[in-house]
């Protein structure tokens, strides 16, 4: 499956599932719980989720394992569960997609803690992380790496050290989140992550979440230009207009599915959402769900996982106002 992953991709564009952690939140999941956990307490609910997008024509599912390294479980006082987190998160992806010719990609986020130079993880403590995460979920029996939304070039390396580590062969999916000019939170631009992320192995390369479809279009732009890797992208609904005092998202799941063919037109081959919405957003099939992504961005086309908290979810095109 990993190899007619690669070939595929190379081919013809591939549609990605969107928004876990929105869904979740919508089924009356609260923010202050662990959803990676809910792979051991709750696994019909998760189970139940991967299969909405499988009928609404997802091509890969993400495990729901975005936060599930030591360091961001830990803060639920479950550090000692990453394996068993991980493994149920992979296995119930796989049992889902049993009745489908689909992929399944083991999803991989931040460590939710700042590493040297910028705080006190060490870079070894960091890639440890990673590779515990990463070698469970292998087992589990994930055909792809999906690494996402990350910020900072050299935590994404530790990432992809750790999955090499692992396994030689693995696909990586390697994705960063990006600024309004197209650069990481470290101020690398298109040019500098895309040379270091095809240096250190990716598979594919491509940025998710951010600051919406239009600066992410412009960026994809630039990243085709540097590379002749396949490309991914997977952005949010943008950001909120001021308008007399109340914030206002301007973007409705058509205009996001227009964007989504943008993307296509543009070389992009892997189209799919972080955070927020279904996958009828970007296919324009199934239902539709809005959301905020929990870096507090109303999202209508992804995913639902960054590093801070979701606001309340509401109806698209809807309004709220400024706190």
């Amino acid at each position: 499956m990993a190899a007619d992953f690669l070939a595929r991709i190379k081919q013809t564009p591939v549609l990605c599932d969107g928004a876990m952690g929105t869904l979740l939140y919508a089924k009356g999941i609260f923010i202050n719980r662990s959803y990676d956990e809910l792979n051991l307490s709750q696994p019909d609910l998760i189970r139940g989720i991967h299969h909405e997008y499988l009928q609404a024509g997802a091509e890969i599912i993400e495990t729901n394992t975005f936060g599930g390294n030591s360091f961001r479980l830990g803060r639920h006082s479950l550090a000692d569960k990453v394996r068993d987190v991980n493994w149920a998160g992979a296995r119930l992806a796989r049992e889902a997609a049993k009745s489908f010719d689909v992929w399944v990609a083991g999803s991989v986020g931040p460590l939710g803690t700042r590493i040297e130079p910028l705080g006190k993880t060490s870079f070894q403590e960091a890639r440890e992380a990673f590779r515990q995460q990463i070698e469970t979920l292998l087992e589990g029996g994930v055909d792809l790496l999906m690494l996402e939304t990350f910020g900072y070039l050299e935590e994404i390396h530790q990432a992809m050290l750790a999955a090499r580590d692992v396994s030689k062969t693995i696909p990586i999916v390697a994705q960063v989140t990006i600024d309004e000019d197209g650069n990481c939170l470290d101020g690398s631009d298109p040019e500098t992550f895309v040379s270091r992320l095809e240096e250190w192995g990716a598979d594919v390369i491509g940025c998710n979440c951010s600051v919406g479809p239009v600066a992410m279009l412009d960026a994809m732009e630039r990243v085709r230009a540097a590379t002749s890797l396949p490309l991914a992208a997977q952005p949010n609904a943008g950001i909120p207009r001021s308008v007399e005092g109340r914030n206002i998202y301007l973007c409705s799941p058509e205009y996001m599915a227009s964007y989504a063919r943008k993307f296509v037109a543009a070389g992009v081959r892997l189209v799919g959402a972080r955070p927020g919405d279904e996958v009828g957003s970007a296919g324009g099939r199934g239902p539709r769900q809005g959301g905020y992504c929990s870096c507090g961005e109303r999202s209508l086309f992804a995913r639902g996982h960054c590093d801070r908290a979701p606001g309340e979810s509401f109806p698209a095109g809807r309004e709220t106002r400024a706190r």
